[in-house]
C-alpha cells in the first residue's frame, strides 16, 4: 500500500466522476439503447468527438509545459481523424444505405488519404522528439503521482474498446467503451495541465 500512495493519487476529482457515471452506463446503454445509436455519426460518437475536442483544447491552451501539451492536441488530432476515418464517414455515405460508406478505393484520389494520415503522424512524432518532449514526460512520471482512478479507467476502457472490437458486434458497447477511455483522457489532461498537485 505505501508502494500505491507513493506513485498515485487516489483522490476522487470532479472529472473522475464523470468517468464513474460513464462506467457505469456501460452495461445499461449497452442493453437497452438503440444499435443505431452506436453508427458512424450517431449519438455516442458525437458525444465522443465532444470530448476529444475538449482534450485538444485543453491540450492548446495549458499555462504550464506548453510544447508538451501542444503535443498532447496534435496527438488528439490523430485519434479524431481515426474516430472519423479522415473524414470517409463524413462526405462520403452510400446514397440510400445505413452506416455504409465508400471505401478509399472508390473515392477519386482517396488512396492519398492513408499516406497523408501516416505523414501526420509522424510529423507529429517528429515534434515529440525535436522538442525533447520525452524529458517532460519522464519528468512527470518522476516526480508527480499518477491519478489512479482515471489511470483506471482508462486502462479498463481501452481493454474494453479492444475486446468489442475484436469479440463482441455489438456498436453500442464499443462506443460506450471508447466514451469511457475519452471521458477518463479527458479528466486525466485536465488534471495535468490544470490541477497545480499535477505539475
Amino acid at each position: 500500500m505505501s508502494f500505491l500512495k507513493k506513485y498515485f493519487d487516489f483522490k476522487i476529482y470532479p472529472v473522475t466522476w464523470l468517468a464513474i457515471v460513464v462506467a457505469v452506463l456501460v452495461y445499461p446503454c449497452t442493453k437497452f439503447m438503440p444499435e443505431s445509436f452506436g453508427f458512424e455519426n450517431g449519438i455516442l460518437e458525437n458525444i465522443q468527438m465532444f470530448f476529444l475536442f475538449v482534450c485538444c483544447y485543453l491540450g492548446f491552451t495549458a499555462q504550464n509545459n506548453k510544447k508538451f501539451f501542444r503535443f498532447v492536441s496534435l496527438f488528439i488530432i490523430i485519434l479524431i481523424l481515426r474516430e472519423v476515418n479522415c473524414g470517409r464517414t463524413i462526405f462520403f455515405p452510400v446514397p440510400g444505405e445505413v452506416d455504409m460508406y465508400y471505401g478509399w478505393k472508390d473515392i477519386k484520389y482517396g488512396w492519398l488519404a492513408h499516406p497523408l494520415y501516416g505523414l501526420y503522424i509522424a510529423s507529429v512524432a517528429i515534434y515529440f522528439l525535436w522538442n525533447q518532449l520525452y524529458k517532460t514526460l519522464w519528468n512527470f512520471v518522476k516526480n508527480v503521482k499518477f491519478p489512479l482512478w482515471n489511470l483506471l479507467f482508462l486502462i479498463i476502457g481501452t481493454a474494453l474498446s479492444v475486446y468489442a472490437d475484436k469479440c463482441i458486434e455489438n456498436p453500442v458497447f464499443e462506443e460506450m467503451a471508447e466514451m469511457l477511455l475519452y471521458v477518463s483522457l479527458t479528466g486525466i489532461i485536465w488534471l495535468y495541465s490544470r490541477n497545480e498537485k499535477f505539475n
